[in-house]
């Protein structure tokens, strides 16, 4: 278990950190915080989406499940932000960098979290824009299941209504996902 600096990091100190606690961390404006595992339910819908996803998805985008995220918010040398989404849309060119435990905001096409309503509709939706990624999906595992989908507008996401049953979009690729099955 690494020692946490009593500083705020940079995302290279933090990428160099490795895990510190139970659970899983996040990096936030260069402070380190504790976040618990996902439970069952978390992740069986998560490997629910991505067992989905995997046959959509266009031949240059690949998926992972839990992997850290540089926001890119600020320079090298400042504070900075890595969060850790449960399923990432990115492009497989991506893995040529040879780095594959923190990808890149630059790198990714959709975050899907389920689950977390203040941090997933409001900070996490503010961060992710603010990172350019263009899309952002956040699932409420709540009976009956939903997606939000939200889309770069500007300098900020708009976010698409609830959809329960099946989600069904054509940006940024055509996909179908069935909700329902999610907490099967």
């Amino acid at each position: 278990m690494a020692v946490v600096p009593v500083r705020l990091l940079t995302i290279e100190e933090y990428a160099a950190l490795g895990e510190t606690e139970v659970g899983y961390t996040e990096l936030v404006e260069g402070r380190v915080v504790t976040s618990p595992n996902p439970g069952a339910t978390h992740n069986l819908a998560a490997f629910s989406l991505a067992g989905q996803l995997d046959p959509q998805l266009p031949r240059e985008l690949t998926f992972v499940l839990g992997v850290d995220l540089d926001l890119q918010l600020a320079p090298g040398d400042q504070p900075s932000f890595s969060r850790r989404p449960d399923l990432l849309i990115f492009d497989k060119a991506a893995l040529a960098r040879g780095d594959e435990e923190m990808l890149r905001a630059d790198e990714v096409a959709v975050v899907v979290t389920p689950e977390s309503k203040r941090t997933d509709y409001r900070v996490k939706h503010d961060e992710y824009a603010d990172a350019g990624i263009p899309h952002y999906w956040i699932v409420d595992l709540t009976e009956p299941v939903s997606l939000v989908a939200c889309y770069r507008a500007g300098s900020g996401y708009l976010d698409a209504p609830a959809v329960t049953g099946t989600f069904t979009t054509d940006v940024p690729f055509p996909v179908k996902l069935d909700l329902t099955t999610l907490l099967d």
